[in-house]
């Protein structure tokens, strides 16, 4: 399939009203789309949005089917994500699944097939890739700038009932196991990024558990160390717990170190030539929903088939096998060895 229609905008189909599902209907609008249809279980929610919003929302899912949408955004708890996507692709539809891709392997090779042989555009949630902290990052890595990577230590920590303080935490599906909840899924961006900084993970190892009195049912916090197929280590810590936001990346060269603090919106790296360190800063003007919007610009222009996406199904894929293995890896007490899992997430050939 090329561009949906020969569309300047194709039509969308918004499955799942809550804070993500809202985001993106709201960017959609802001870059000129006119055809967004929004669907939430919730009709207090529909109604919200279309106030709020001014979409046109259904009553059922059916509903939304019938509109022949060419995307679907599927912003839906995790355990749902691939069984929307199969229904979607089985019409046809591009693909946005937010992250992760889902909570296991079930049916996520079905989907795999169904993409290809029918050449959908896929994108998975993956916005932390437009923050121009970690695109710079990337650009100081390709450039070599610190030498060979020997080493990488990424963390996020966020107190849980803090992330929606207008809800109930305990009804969330973060702390819910049967939607796919847990901070190794949750907070699956730092797994997604340190490949894409340092290249395929060979190797995994985890420990992870709730350790907190948080009142839910799955882990609050994981520890893993990942051997890459390139010959460095990385470290990740995860958690639900820290009352203080927190999110960083340290890349070790022997050439020199990057690093980078979210909060403090800055890059900074040192060189072992001259001895001094150098700054990159986020620009003056700059807010978090940029990145959702640069994530759907781009998007947008994949499904012109002018881009290719940051991260498809196929890719999201591997991610989402890291992810399961550092949970096996947990509750076994043992190395997980990727290259010993030859499930195919290369259907794409």
């Amino acid at each position: 399939m090329g561009n949906p229609a020969g569309k300047i905008f194709p039509s969308f189909l918004v499955v799942g009203g809550g804070s993500i599902g809202r985001r993106h209907a709201r960017n959609l609008l802001s870059l000129g789309a006119c055809e967004v249809a929004v669907f939430d279980a919730s009709r207090e929610r529909c109604t919200q949005l279309a106030s709020e919003l001014g979409v046109d929302t259904v009553e059922n899912l059916e509903q939304g089917w019938e509109r022949k949408p060419d995307v679907v955004i599927v912003a839906l708890p995790t355990s749902l994500h691939v069984p929307l996507a199969q229904d979607g692709a089985r019409r046809g539809c591009h693909l946005f699944v937010e992250k992760p891709l889902s909570d296991r392997l079930d049916n996520v090779e079905d989907l795999l097939e169904m993409v290809r042989q029918q050449e959908l555009v896929t994108l998975v949630g993956c916005n932390m890739r437009f923050h121009p902290g970690l695109v710079a990052v990337k650009k100081l890595l390709d450039e070599e700038t610190v030498g060979r990577v020997i080493a990488a230590r990424v963390e996020v920590g966020h107190y849980l009932p803090d992330w929606h303080p207008w809800e109930d935490y305990r009804q969330g599906y973060s702390a819910r196991k049967e939607l796919g909840g847990g901070v190794i899924l949750d907070a699956i961006h730092e797994i997604d990024y340190i490949r894409w900084l340092l290249g395929e993970v060979a190797v995994v190892a985890c420990l992870a558990g709730k350790f907190s009195r948080l009142q839910i049912d799955t882990e609050d916090t994981a520890a893993m160390l990942l051997r890459f197929e390139s010959g460095a280590v990385g470290e990740i810590h995860l958690d639900y717990v820290q009352r203080a936001y927190s999110r960083t990346c340290q890349i070790i060269g022997d050439e020199g170190t990057i690093h980078w603090d979210y909060t403090e919106g800055q890059v900074r790296w040192y060189s072992a030539q001259t001895k001094e360190w150098r700054f990159f800063s986020n620009p003056t003007d700059w807010e978090p929903n940029q990145m959702y919007v640069d994530e759907m610009q781009h998007f947008l222009r994949c499904l012109k088939r002018e881009e290719s996406p940051a991260l498809d199904v196929f890719e999201a894929a591997r991610v989402l096998q890291i992810a399961l293995a550092a949970k096996a890896s947990a509750q076994r007490e043992r190395w997980m060895d990727l290259a010993s899992q030859t499930w195919n997430t290369n259907a794409r050939s």
